[in-house]
């Protein structure tokens, strides 16, 4: 590893360098930051210059309000959907937000007759059904819906032009390396004749509109496609973007997961096989039960679990069927892959007992001769007289180890114990029936080893835990975010609990490291069916804001359910007076231009150690948080940054930073201040 240090910490070297330090005076920070007129000195920079625009530090009390809804302010009324991409799509420094249905069926674009606004058709009128939105930041506090304007949905047939592209995953990085966000959009498949529209790379042209990438790449498969999420990662470190992309099912048939190579200017070569990520069909319970067998993917995930600089494939299964983990070999192993899954602890927990199962109690009642039936307990709660009452199981499959985990939902990466090494989160469906050996939601805390490996602490020890109120419940869990909502360097959790009647999303502060709170809905975010979520600093203000998304799935006559499927935005009203920082980076040199795989951790001067990598995304279907890094601070005002940049050599440079300030840092070149907490935006 190369290293590039420029943090000024002596006032001796300070002085020979001609920098001048200030002493932070807040929070008990007796530490110096360097600052110069130059607005950074030497490669690193020393933080632009600036001085810590610092207060007492923020923590949410436990009683007061932390987010109002401003979805009407910021002109986000009729923007309906569950799936979300926080990203600065053109580049003015104001992160965007791609909203989409769970669907990949496509958008119409024919004109809306007049009646369509009020309702007020005759039966037959066809009105247009719109279900992506691609909303631009105006500033603070606005969105305009530019989806037709940027050709988003611009199609290679156009046979019918009052129709869209359809796609249903997304994610956002630079395939080409021209400064500005691509997209790569996937569309799932079927069982039928090949497709004309199929999965796509979108070129930005710079100006706020996107274009269609090569026609000839790997990525763009006529027939047998089921794309369940997708995570742009340079997995060879050669600096230009390559794509991770869990499968599904096509029809009964799980699908093989795929790993694709950027060429560099949108084209891309299957190289699966090349990297040793072949699994196996569904045919052999030895095969299953490790974690060799296809998933069912239904999200994708690249993270460097072990901090060799190489970044970890991750694909979380529905079905509670084995996730799975890959771990790098990085370049000494020829950029390939071992099967961690089952050996790491992220295919499934330990928690194995099927005889609490409702279902399996029922089918032991109605077969007392079968095998381990002996001693197991008659349900309690449901009815048990036909074969057909066992509704979820199979005897000779559901007590193996493949069907006793999770119906995954997402899997989140982040450094949620401050101990300078990336956890899990995972979000997971859970159904009252089936007792403990379902995997719930829950952090997977990384025990630092080379070769992976997590510990499941359990909910009842962190304090992610809810009421049931119901002997018949169910966990909808999806969709969540780590972010750390009032700025006081912990990270704080939401899970979006959807789809089911009583369902609603639950905010959790982070209270001390590994426990956590549930925050009132009224305090917090009050929003049922919970699907989807985004989280930036959409204002400028200093603190993490959030839109999620609201499902009308088993939606009938319930009365949880709301009119629509509007996404709802939420600003944070109590971050912005604590200490903080952001940090956007540009890879040169080496490394991929949006930075995608940079990891930056933080030091402050009371020793607290906090890391954040920047995702090519994430999630269940496709979910991306905003590339522009944000770090609360506590009672600290100043941090020494090291960035590890995703090239060749991993370089590393350090700089100094200040809180209450926005930098913006390309690799080799010194750190500059692109915004401030008094004095707006440069």
């Amino acid at each position: 590893m190369s290293c590039c240090r420029v943090s000024f910490r002596g006032v001796l070297a300070g002085l020979k360098m001609g920098v001048l330090f200030l002493a932070s005076a807040c929070g008990g920070d007796d530490a110096a930051v360097a600052t110069s007129s130059g607005g950074g000195g030497g490669a690193g920079g020393s933080g632009g210059g600036v001085e810590p625009l610092c207060t007492a530090g923020s923590r949410w009390d436990g009683a007061g309000t932390i987010f109002r809804e401003v979805t009407t302010e910021w002109n986000f009324v009729g923007v309906e959907g569950q799936r979300f991409q926080a990203v600065d799509f053109d580049g003015d420094g104001w992160t965007d937000v791609l909203v989409r249905m769970m669907t990949d069926a496509p958008d119409d674009l024919f004109t809306a007759p007049a009646c369509c606004a009020n309702d007020s058709c005759p039966e037959e009128t066809t009105c247009p059904v719109r279900r992506t939105w691609l909303m631009r930041n105006t500033g603070k506090g606005g969105f305009e819906d530019v989806t037709l304007s940027s050709g988003f949905l611009a199609k290679r047939d156009d046979a019918d032009p009052d129709t869209g592209r359809p796609f249903q995953v997304v994610a956002f990085a630079d395939v080409d390396n021209d400064g500005d966000l691509d997209a790569y959009t996937g569309r799932s498949d079927g069982p039928g004749s090949a497709k004309t529209e199929t999965s796509e790379i979108l070129l930005n042209q710079g100006d706020g509109t996107f274009s269609l990438g090569p026609a000839d790449s790997a990525l763009r498969v006529p027939l047998g496609d089921v794309p369940a999420g997708a995570s742009f990662v340079d997995y060879d470190r050669n600096g230009v973007v390559d794509l991770w992309v869990p499968q599904n099912a096509w029809g009964n048939q799980r699908a093989q997961d795929q790993l694709y190579w950027g060429h560099g200017e949108g084209s891309f070569t299957n190289v699966t096989g090349a990297t040793a990520l072949v699994t196996q069909g569904w045919n052999d319970l030895k095969t299953l039960n490790e974690g060799r067998a296809h998933s069912w993917g239904w999200s994708a995930l690249a993270c460097d679990l072990n901090n060799d600089g190489n970044l970890e494939l991750l694909a979380s299964s529905y079905g509670r069927a084995p996730n799975h983990l890959w771990q790098a070999t990085g370049p000494d192993g020829g950029w390939t892959f071992v099967n961690r899954s089952v050996a790491s602890g992220y295919a499934y927990d330990h928690r194995t007992d099927w005889t609490e199962d409702e279902s399996a109690r029922c089918y032991c009642k109605l077969n007392p001769q079968a095998q381990d039936c002996d001693g197991v307990p008659p349900p309690m709660y449901i009815k048990c007289e036909q074969p057909g009452d066992a509704f979820r199981w199979d005897h000779s499959t559901s007590r193996e180890l493949f069907s006793l985990g999770g119906n995954s939902g997402g899997t989140m990466c982040g450094d949620v114990d401050n101990d300078g090494d990336m956890d899990l989160f995972t979000t997971e469906i859970v159904h009252w029936d089936v007792g403990s050996s379902s995997d719930p939601s829950e952090i997977l805390v990384n025990t630092g080893e080379f070769d992976v490996r997590f510990e499941r602490p359990g909910n009842e020890q962190t304090g992610l835990i809810r009421d049931h109120d119901a002997i018949s419940w169910n966990d909808g869990d999806m969709s969540g975010a780590l972010f750390d909502f009032d700025n006081d360097g912990l990270l704080d959790i939401y899970i979006g609990d959807s789809d089911y009647p009583g369902s609603r999303g639950r905010l959790f502060h982070h209270d001390q490291t590994l426990k956590f709170q549930l925050v009132p809905y009224e305090l917090g975010i009050e929003n049922n069916r919970s699907h989807g979520v985004a989280v930036a600093d959409f204002d400028h203000d200093g603190d993490l804001d959030i839109i999620v998304g609201h499902s009308h799935m088993r939606c009938g006559n319930e009365t949880d359910c709301y009119p629509t499927m509007q996404a709802r935005v939420f600003e944070n009203i109590m971050g912005q007076d604590g200490n903080w920082f952001q940090l956007a980076l540009q890879g040169a040199d080496g490394s991929n231009r949006s930075a995608i795989g940079a990891r930056v951790t933080v030091t402050t001067p009371d020793g607290i150690v906090r890391t954040q990598e920047i995702g090519g995304g994430h999630g269940q279907y496709g979910a991306q948080q905003d590339l522009r890094l944000h770090f609360g601070l506590g009672t600290a005002c100043t941090a020494e940054v090291a960035v590890r940049w995703p090239d060749g050599a991993l370089t590393e440079e350090l700089f100094d930073v200040a809180s209450g300030h926005r930098f913006s840092k390309v690799q080799g070149q010194p750190v500059e201040v692109v915004g401030s907490r008094d004095t707006g935006d440069k």
